[in-house]
């Protein structure tokens, strides 16, 4: 049995910012030092006519969200993007063959499905799903890199300083004037890389994340704490 989850000062009023009536009925609560359970936040919110169900939505979303990985970049622009969450327990058959099928249409990727024994994997070249077992029960670990982004963009660097270069000896020796214009050339080539992966990096990553939100919140609903028949690896 897993401790309950504690929610900190910051999350509560995330919680209860979203979890708000439509009245505009706000609750304010100061998260003590060891946090709120989600029943504590229950009853604040039914102090101010705010319904459990609505308490319960909000803690979800305030959890998916936690669950977002740090991006990775490269020249301050994102090539990798992953999301992470927990699960109370491993899922059945049936609930990873209908979790494989909700991340093949939402990805538009047939993907191959990898598990063995108590291990479940799909992968679609970078793009991976994988429920792994942690000291607490379970997880969906979600990620993806998008593998051309760095040469791109370490093409874009070299061909921008070399024209910069170039165009800086024919100015500093008095070279062909000719010159010039390959040199412009070739920066405005480099350019070119650089104003690709600027453009099309950043819409990448947020449309990968939303995604990966959707897939993490299936996950959730399908995965509830009591099982169908059992999982994979798990005894008779």
């Amino acid at each position: 049995m897993t401790d309950e989850r504690r929610y900190e000062e910051d999350e509560v009023a995330q919680i209860f910012e979203e979890a708000a009536t439509a009245r505009g009925s706000q609750a304010r609560a100061l998260s003590p030092a060891g946090g709120l359970s989600l029943a504590e936040l229950k009853a604040i919110g039914g102090e101010v006519g705010i319904a459990p169900e609505r308490i319960a939505d909000a803690a979800a979303a305030v959890d998916l969200r936690r669950g977002a990985a740090p991006r990775r970049t490269h020249l301050g622009l994102p090539i990798a993007v992953g999301r992470t969450v927990d699960l109370p327990r491993a899922p059945t058959d049936r609930e990873w063959e209908m979790l494989v099928a909700e991340l093949r249409e939402t990805f538009a990727a047939r993907g191959r499905d990898t598990s063995t024994g108590g291990f479940r994997a799909w992968n679609n070249g970078k793009l991976h799903a994988y429920v792994e077992p942690t000291e607490g029960g379970y997880r969906l670990r979600l990620g993806t890199v998008k593998t051309n982004a760095a040469a791109v963009g370490r093409l874009g660097v070299a061909g921008a300083v070399a024209g910069v270069a170039l165009l800086g000896v024919i100015l500093g020796t008095g070279g062909p004037v000719d010159d010039m214009g390959l040199a412009a050339l070739i920066t405005a080539v480099g350019s070119g890389f650089l104003g690709i992966n600027a453009v099309r990096l950043p819409r990448w990553a947020s449309e990968r994340e939303r995604q990966m939100e959707h897939i993490a919140a299936r996950a959730q609903a399908l995965v509830r704490a009591d099982p169908e028949p059992r999982a994979i690896g798990e005894g008779a």
